[in-house]
């Protein structure tokens, strides 16, 4: 189970899944530089390896395997994982850094682990996607598992960033879910993407986000784009601005 710490509830249930697919569940904390660009959050992402590893282990895992920097890029590491398919649009063009970054340290961490299963939060569904399509394209023998988003009482998905969020802040962020929940409903009446996609990014600027990164419905096989009505498994995604917090989230199309 790979991940950059500051756990949550979120996290937990990623444990808990594991434990019923292996006999061993071993969690990764790293902050992973390669996927940050210069101008983001990588200094002040937050770090609490002491209560990740309490939370780890009243969670079930067996093995916390929290390396540094050094250790995961020595000195002189040059190679690198170029990404397309998925990766191509949404974040991968708000973050062209990011997913390239994720496959390098997501493989390295498959080698040196050698997991039978790894399980992912569906909340980065396009994370999920590209590391699917490196598992395949690159033959790498692990099973890829996506579980679903943990959310507060509002709706919220759970993530380490909303504590960036103040309380008013907190208040705006909590009516993202609410927005997807009614274009996700509307994608499966025929309604065509783009109209979704405008009517959903009007909702949340009118709801208090201070911008729009994307609202898209996609394929939720491939990330694909619809040309008119969706008439296949889809998901809409979003990723919204407020205050300093880049919030992400999804839902899937009803079918």
């Amino acid at each position: 189970m790979p991940t950059m710490g500051a756990l949550h509830e979120g996290h937990l249930g990623l444990v808990r899944e594991a434990a019923q697919r292996a006999d061993r569940v071993i969690a990764s904390v790293f902050v992973n530089p390669t996927q940050f660009a210069a101008h983001e959050d990588l200094g002040s992402y937050p770090r609490q390896e002491a209560r990740d590893a309490e939370l780890l282990a009243g969670a079930g895992c067996h093995l916390l395997f929290a390396p540094s920097v050094d250790e995961m890029y020595p000195a002189g590491a040059t190679t690198t994982i170029s990404v397309g398919g998925p990766a191509e649009d949404l974040e991968g063009a708000f973050r062209p850094q990011m997913f390239g970054g994720v496959a390098l340290v997501v493989s390295k961490l498959f080698n040196q682990v050698q997991p039978d299963v790894a399980v992912f939060g569906e909340k980065d569904f396009q994370q999920l996607m590209v590391v699917r399509r490196m598992v395949r394209d690159l033959d790498i023998p692990v099973e890829i598992v996506g579980n679903p988003t943990e959310r507060d009482g509002y709706g919220l998905a759970l993530s380490s960033r909303n504590a960036y969020l103040s309380e008013a802040e907190l208040e705006v962020a909590r009516q993202l879910n609410g927005v997807l929940a009614e274009g996700a409903a509307k994608a499966g009446t025929g309604v065509s993407a783009a109209v979704i996609e405008r009517e959903a990014e009007a909702a949340l600027l009118g709801a208090g986000f201070d911008s729009i990164d994307y609202v898209a419905v996609r394929d939720a096989s491939d990330l694909s784009a619809f040309e008119g009505p969706v008439d296949r498994p889809a998901r809409i995604l979003a990723a919204a601005r407020i205050g300093k917090t880049r919030l992400i989230d999804n839902m899937a199309v009803p079918a």
